[in-house]
């Protein structure tokens, strides 16, 4: 246990996030994502909710304030609805930990796929939300 870190991190995600650099991606995926099919770096978070998630990584992780879009999450496939509150809960969250007004922008199915392929890991949470999954890409922590 280190003082200050959230108990909610594992030796692994910690480092992980450590390594990151500037622009690199960070997934929470929901229980429903295939992460293990999609990217051979996958953390495991089970029984973690991504509220939580955010609220541990938020403080020490800059989100890249050079991308308009530096929070992403999937688009509801035809025929089905989001859940407004996924989204409004991850902000509420959000905006404890970044000053700039931040909006969620969303990527089709497939394209969010083929982004989470790119992504520097997957965090494979407990979350059960429906299209709760959410990129956070990395930036530069300020002077």
């Amino acid at each position: 246990m280190l003082k200050g870190i959230s108990p909610l991190f594992s030796p692994e995600l910690l480092a992980t996030i450590y390594e990151m650099g500037h622009s690199d991606e960070l997934l929470l995926a929901d229980v429903h994502f295939p992460a293990a099919s999609i990217n051979p770096n996958v953390i495991r978070a089970d029984g973690l909710k991504i509220p939580d998630l955010l609220d541990a990584i938020l403080p020490l992780f800059e989100l890249d304030a050079y991308d308009d879009a530096p929070l992403i999450m999937m688009s509801a496939v035809h025929g089905d609805m989001l859940d407004p509150e996924v989204e409004k809960t991850y902000l509420e969250v959000i905006s404890r930990h970044v000053t700039a007004v931040l909006s969620i922008s969303r990527l089709e199915r497939f394209e969010f796929y083929n982004r989470a392929e790119k992504a520097f890991a997957i965090v494979a949470t407990g979350e059960l939300a429906k299209y709760g999954n959410i990129i956070l890409k990395k930036g530069v922590t300020p002077v």
